[in-house]
């Protein structure tokens, strides 16, 4: 299921993402507005898939301190 949520949810900022391009009104900063849009979709997605995944497959499982050495 890991890899269903971050493809389902890279679908929906991609939905989003060519939404917003077609949506912008055209003017002097539409480059710059489609620029910055996308960029900060991509890199939230990015930041969000990271460390969805990291806390589902962690590199370094987690020790419980409480116990004694024979166990």
């Amino acid at each position: 299921m890991t890899f269903f949520h971050v493809v389902l949810v890279g679908m929906i900022i991609a939905a989003i993402g060519a939404v917003s391009w077609f949506v912008l009104p055209k003017g002097k900063n539409q480059t710059l507005l489609r620029s910055s849009i996308l960029l900060t979709l991509t890199s939230c997605y990015l930041m969000w898939a990271i460390t969805y995944l990291a806390q589902l497959h962690p590199l370094i499982s987690p020790r419980r301190s409480d116990l004694r050495a024979e166990y």
